[in-house]
């Protein structure tokens, strides 16, 4: 995967949260279009997380050169643009995916794991059925009805506050990374736990009742 981004700061940092992701490996990164021509001429990829606003030309003039050139490597394109016509000239050129800035390592994490899981049905599809099925991996998820009194953004922040804590996370450390009440984070992970996404297990103190700590399956 090669990582095409301008600021050296925000590279790094997506370099960071891709070599987090199992499965995925940064060969290289660029900080313009120049750049990453040259990357690809010495070593093929096959993802560019690219963004289209480089110090020498738009990210999808990249894209439609390379394309030009021979380079097959698909896109994960990083935008702060919501433009219709950008994301529908952008499909044509390879582009599968786009974050929207600013993102954090979860949302990058899921669209990795779309990608890795239409990578694999697309490669395994015989027919019309198995090539929708490929394209529908690139979707997300419809969401679900949530709990009466719960919000789609607090469940969001909560979830993402979970995923990047390893080890876990008891009611009242959630509501302080979140910002909300003990007891209402309590209500948020209850639900991650009933709809399958966590677990919880006891976490026995010196004293008192055992507190509960909340891991993302």
């Amino acid at each position: 995967m090669l990582v095409v981004e301008d600021d050296p700061v925000a590279a790094d940092a997506h370099r960071t949260y891709v070599e987090r992701v199992p499965g995925f490996t940064v060969v290289g990164v660029a900080h313009s279009g120049a750049e990453a021509q040259r990357a690809l001429e010495r070593f093929p990829v096959d993802l560019l997380l690219l963004d289209l606003y480089l110090p020498d030309g738009h990210g999808l003039q990249l894209a439609r050169s390379l394309r030009a050139a021979g380079h097959r490597a698909d896109v994960i394109a990083v935008t702060s643009a919501r433009d219709l016509a950008v994301v529908r000239e952008g499909v044509s050129l390879g582009v599968v995916q786009y974050v929207l800035k600013p993102f954090t390592f979860a949302t990058l994490r899921d669209r990795l794991a779309r990608y890795a899981q239409f990578r694999t049905a697309a490669g395994e599809a015989s027919g019309q059925a198995e090539v929708d099925r490929a394209l529908g991996a690139l979707r997300a998820p419809q969401p679900a009805v949530l709990p009466k009194g719960l919000s789609a953004p607090t469940l969001e922040r909560v979830t993402q506050a979970l995923r990047e804590s390893p080890e876990g996370l008891t009611a009242a450390a959630t509501g302080e990374e979140v910002g909300i009440s003990r007891i209402t984070a309590r209500r948020y992970l209850e639900h991650l736990v009933t709809s399958g996404r966590a677990v919880r297990s006891p976490q026995y103190g010196a004293v008192g009742r055992p507190e509960l700590r909340y891991r993302w399956q």
